[in-house]
């Protein structure tokens, strides 16, 4: 039963490996001309495994920022898997808490995706090794893929590509903004406490980047809750009438 599941897990998988190809190659390539090497490149995605989180580290690398700093942008970036493997926790089979920390470090957006849309009423341990494992490896494989691509291209296309991490930003953030006003309001926001940071240089860039991701957060988030409440208030006394 359990090579079964695990192998339905791999199955279910297989379309995230996939997908983790362009970016994890591209992840190893920027790691490559931003001046890492194969196995510091390999060994970020081995133990940190967190897409987004790999890539504004790798600017923040690139810009000298001192590593606690990195750190600490990493984990507040990566605070939203705190709720999805509490929300995973209530679709599970009964477990060792240290197996569920194993199979824990494996949950991304896409295998939360893929196993809280299960249709079974409980997953079992199994299937989650199956699902993470086919992503886990996919996206260590193909960062360091990435590094050996970048290590045979000319000296004057690996200097190019530099820009490339600016565009994978712009990538992940323009489509999430298309009718959501939440997340335009709160990357119009960021950005403008990051641009008056940069202007003043009252914080270096690491520190900079943290407060304009938790102010900017703090504040829309604030705001859309008092909008929800005076909504909610409105609604009952309409209801009143």
């Amino acid at each position: 039963m359990e090579n079964k599941d695990f192998s339905a897990g791999i199955k279910a998988g297989l379309s995230i490996a996939i997908g983790y190809f362009p970016v994890a190659l591209t992840f190893g390539l920027l790691a490559k001309t931003a001046g890492l090497s194969l196995i510091e490149a390999t060994a970020m995605s081995l133990f940190v495994y967190a897409g987004a989180s790999q890539y504004i580290a790798l600017s923040l690398i690139t810009a000298a920022v001192n590593p606690f700093v990195i750190v600490i942008n990493t984990f507040i970036v990566n605070i939203r898997h705190f709720l999805m493997t509490a929300s995973l926790n209530e679709k599970t089979l009964p477990e060792k808490r240290s197996i569920k920390a194993i199979y824990a470090f494996g949950i991304t957006d896409e295998t939360f995706s893929v196993l809280a849309t299960t249709k079974d009423k409980k997953i079992s341990t199994a299937y989650i090794f199956g699902v993470t494992t086919i992503a886990y490896a996919s996206w260590v494989i193909f960062t360091a893929l990435g590094h050996v691509i970048g290590a045979n291209l000319p000296l004057f296309l690996q200097a190019a590509m530099s820009i490339a991490l600016y565009a994978m930003f712009v990538g992940l953030l323009v489509p999430s903004m298309k009718g959501n006003r939440k997340v335009v309001s709160l990357a119009g926001l960021a950005a403008a406490i990051q641009s008056f940071f940069y202007f003043t240089e009252l914080l270096s860039t690491g520190w900079a980047i943290l407060v304009s991701t938790l102010a900017a957060s703090i504040v829309i988030e604030m705001i859309y809750a008092n909008y929800a409440k005076k909504k909610s208030q409105y609604m009952t006394e309409e209801e009143g009438l």
